[in-house]
């Protein structure tokens, strides 16, 4: 069977991760610039691969000041670490989505973590482009990645959670 190449199609994509703040609420961010690549055989995507790139510098979470916390050096460190990356090492079917396994790299800390795709469909689109469509979705403990800035608070706790859910909703182009 013939390999095919798909490219985010980064108009109907988005990525999105949630902390908990204070133990009490979840914050909500995303990345607004990123890119992935996905090979597969043909449109079946058993045994695919991804990689991921995502831009630091477009983290937005809805406020300018935590925004630019996140990318200081307490967090991501955008300055020597402008990216986060992801490359799969396999994709495997379960059931009518796929589990997939990859190394994630933040603040240049590798580690292996495990995803679910939920797989959405193929669809034709009104200009004949295909397009395939995933929701993402994950959590990672965020200290393995060397992002271990926190603050205690009186009431016992800390300020930010160390799991990070990763969700997101992703459309690829099947490339000609």
């Amino acid at each position: 069977m013939a390999t095919t190449q798909w490219t985010l199609d980064p108009t109907h994509s988005e990525l999105q991760f949630k902390v908990k703040h204070l133990m009490i609420t979840t914050v909500t961010g995303s990345l607004k610039s990123f890119s992935s690549e996905l090979t597969s055989e043909g449109d079946d995507f058993s045994n695919s691969s991804i990689s991921f790139k995502g831009d630091i510098d477009s983290i937005d979470t809805g406020n300018k000041d935590r925004d630019n916390h996140l990318k200081s050096a307490d967090f991501f460190d955008a300055e020597k670490f402008p990216t986060i990356e992801f490359t799969s090492t396999a994709v495997e079917k379960d059931g009518d989505d796929y589990i997939v396994k990859g190394d994630l790299t933040v603040k240049g800390n590798t580690k292996p973590i495990k995803l679910t795709a939920e797989f959405g469909g193929i669809a034709t689109d009104p200009w004949g482009n295909t397009k395939a469509g995933f929701t993402l979705s994950g959590k990672i403990n965020r200290a393995e990645f060397g992002l271990t800035w926190n603050a205690a608070l009186e009431t016992g706790g800390v300020m930010v959670s160390e799991d990070v859910r990763i969700l997101g909703e992703l459309q690829f182009v099947k490339q000609a």
